[in-house]
């Protein structure tokens, strides 16, 4: 294919990069109020833990609709979805730009989620069939970049539009980047009815495996530590760190950039030793944690904690899908719902387990919450390991008996 042909209307390159700025525009209105709790709490006159609830009620309906909203959607001509969650986000987004109420706030925030698992697993879906099956893993890698630009520039750009300017401004950020993609994908994004539905009866049996549910629950309690002290970091540095909301957005940023460092990372690792990477998450992020509670009140101490921490985010997260995925390769787009699934649900009860360290003690302990999650998960990341071992044992000596019965068999 020639370059000059690369951006037509239509074209698969055009149709990623669509795809990629939507990713982009829903994790950034997932993520992007993580950096502005504090200006929540002020603006709606409520608590900082109560401001972490926009956060925590968006995790929930995501984890609630990922395994199922995409097999609703299935059958559905995929550029009408792709209209219909975007036109939710806008609006949405433009609701919670204009409202003074806070419990309409939580209703705009918690609508748009349940269009969130049908994009997001749609976009890397549509990216693979729009190229030849030897480019699909670029095209998807592409989509990929949304969702780490979502959270590398979502939470510290959005953190500085709000804290120079004014929350409204901020949510604007998230209305107008939905809205462009929304015009984008109307103009130029081509008709795309489904020809194949997919099998319910066939991924659901994957349920039955002890590997996929402790691989569940694992994910669970690692991106709950994980996303639980993220999501009141802000908060953690403003009155512990006591550093200004200009210096926040700043290590936020630095914070997401080294996040793109950990998936570089993670990719080379994961496939060289993955079992090792699963080991070495839990155990790091608790070793960090520990740092932070020590050392919360330096600059200089939380500035390289907080690149580490970015870094060990990146690594994680490739970590956990791996954990997932790997568990189940014979349904990988229900493997796919499953990790959105945990990893939402975690971000959910890592919040409300963080915020309740802040309600009974104060904003130090948050990180108290991270620590509990990441001890217990390293049991089940251990059982995972043992699982996959004995199976592994399992179908060697299975192997073995049925080279000997063959040769046995041989005149």
């Amino acid at each position: 294919m020639r370059q000059t042909n690369k951006l037509k209307p239509g074209s698969g390159a055009l149709l990623v990069f669509i795809l990629t700025a939507g990713v982009f525009g829903i994790i950034n209105t997932e993520m992007g109020v993580i950096g502005i709790l504090p200006l929540i709490a002020e603006h709606f006159h409520v608590t900082v833990p109560e401001a972490g609830w926009t956060v925590s009620i968006f995790a929930l309906v995501v984890a609630i609709s990922a395994p199922i909203m995409p097999l609703l959607f299935s059958g559905i001509n995929r550029k009408k979805v792709m209209l219909l969650a975007l036109g939710v986000f806008t609006l949405s987004n433009i609701i919670s730009m204009l409202t003074s109420n806070f419990t309409l706030l939580l209703i705009a925030r918690a609508l748009p989620a349940f269009l969130h698992p049908v994009y997001v697993s749609m976009a890397f879906t549509v990216a693979a069939a729009s190229v030849s099956k030897e480019k699909a893993p670029k095209a998807v890698a592409k989509v990929f970049i949304g969702v780490s630009a979502g959270m590398v520039l979502g939470v510290p750009v959005t953190s500085y539009i709000a804290s120079e300017v004014s929350f409204t401004m901020g949510m604007m950020f998230f209305t107008v980047v939905n809205a462009l993609v929304f015009v984008a994908t109307l103009l130029f994004v081509p008709s795309m009815p489904v020809k194949e539905k997919l099998s319910y009866g066939a991924q659901l049996n994957v349920l039955k495996k002890k590997i996929v549910w402790c691989s569940i629950i694992a994910v669970t309690l690692i991106n709950g530590a994980l996303f639980g002290f993220f999501s009141y970091m802000s908060d953690y540095l403003r009155t512990v760190t006591e550093v200004s909301y200009s210096v926040i957005s700043i290590l936020l940023l630095i914070y997401g950039l080294a996040n793109i460092i950990g998936n570089v990372i993670a990719g080379k690792q994961l496939a060289t030793n993955p079992i090792r990477s699963m080991i070495f998450i839990p155990f790091a992020l608790f070793t960090f944690y520990i740092c932070i509670f020590i050392l919360g009140e330096w600059l200089a101490a939380m500035t390289v904690i907080i690149l580490i921490l970015g870094i060990l985010a990146g690594y994680g997260q490739n970590t956990m899908q791996y954990m997932i995925t790997e568990a189940a390769p014979e349904a990988p787009d229900f493997a796919n719902g499953l990790f959105l699934l945990s990893a939402n649900l975690g971000t959910t009860v890592g919040a409300a387990a963080c915020g309740a360290f802040i309600t009974f003690f104060d904003t130090r302990y948050s990180v108290i919450g991270s620590l509990l999650f990441l001890a217990v998960s390293i049991v089940f990341v251990a059982l995972r390991i043992l699982i996959l071992k004995t199976a592994d044992n399992i179908s060697a000596e299975r192997r073995r008996t049925e080279q000997i019965i063959r040769s046995s068999q041989c005149p």
